[in-house]
């Protein structure tokens, strides 16, 4: 019995799916079926109860989950003493993040890390916030990056930075071209574009809106920052985004940014990894990394006041 089969079977009791263990662990689903009765055998005793329609363990699988889950994180902790024993940066980090964080506030931060320790790769890979919880919890990626952290018990959240939230409009529009800061209170009756009512930072907005009491309903809803900005630049209505999601477009021209007048509207974002991992000496170089001030990481343009 190798430290592999102890892995995949933990990945399975942990998603209590075949195929999102084989997924993890880049094998096929037959593979993950083949292996779990293979224990069995080797365990000479049942250890999942096949007579239920949902995924559950036997007593004895229970048993076995619960060593492999000490056996797994003893491992990982030999490793990562014998790479700081060898002062060794190396081997793969895998990150889950929403496309807003992933496109513009992650790269200066990735090409930092690349520059100072080449021999990591980083895969990321683009989420919708509630699946990034997921993988985080399945154990399918090693960091996830999101805004608006929720609390949960098995999950550590690191705070990253803030974003400022701005008003954004097509360049001739008439608060475009007034220019200055926008009291909230002017976005009453303007069309308003809008992301999914599930997305995190859509719900920070529907917040803002109710506690200053400003009736506002989409007439239009997008799921990534992309098609929202893309749908203000063909003047279809204005948006509140993340400022560092605009700079181009506001440098470019083909978006106005504005801010609100005596109000700082903020996004928080953090890093997540599941509570009690053994973070490898690159996955701690990369978490003291994204807590750099870095020139190329921060807002260089300045909304409209």
């Amino acid at each position: 019995m190798q430290i592999e089969n102890f892995k995949v079977f933990a990945d399975l009791v942990e998603t209590k799916s075949f195929s999102k263990s084989a997924k993890i662990n880049g094998i096929t689903q037959s593979a993950v079926s083949q292996q779990a009765r293979a224990m069995e055998k080797h365990f000479k005793t049942l250890l999942i109860d096949r007579s239920q329609k949902q995924f559950q363990l036997t007593r004895e699988g229970q048993s076995v989950y619960e060593t492999a889950k000490d056996l797994l994180h003893s491992y990982d902790k030999l490793l990562s003493e014998l790479q700081e024993m060898k002062k060794v940066i190396s081997g793969t980090i895998r990150i889950a993040t929403i496309y807003s964080i992933g496109l513009h506030e992650l790269p200066p931060y990735i090409k930092r890390f690349l520059h100072d320790f080449p021999s990591v790769n980083v895969r990321v890979e683009y989420r919708r916030s509630n699946l990034v919880y997921e993988d985080i919890l399945h154990n399918s990626v090693d960091f996830g990056l999101v805004a608006f952290p929720v609390k949960h018990r098995q999950i550590e959240a690191v705070p990253f930075r803030d974003d400022h939230l701005v008003l954004i409009t097509h360049p001739e529009h008439a608060l475009a071209k007034r220019g200055g800061p926008v009291e909230l209170s002017e976005m009453s009756g303007l069309k308003f574009i809008g992301f999914d009512p599930d997305i995190p930072t859509r719900k920070a907005v529907d917040q803002i809106f109710r506690e200053n009491k400003i009736d506002m309903e989409p007439v239009m809803e997008f799921d990534n920052i992309e098609t929202v900005k893309r749908a203000v630049e063909i003047d279809h209505g204005v948006a509140i985004v993340p400022q560092a999601t605009v700079q181009r477009e506001s440098q470019q021209g083909t978006l106005k940014m504005l801010a609100f007048k005596d109000k700082d509207f903020t996004r928080p974002l953090a890093i997540l990894h599941r509570k009690g991992r053994v973070l490898t000496p690159a996955m701690r170089k990369f978490i003291d990394t994204l807590g750099m001030e870095l020139s190329g990481a921060t807002s260089t343009e300045t909304p409209s006041r």
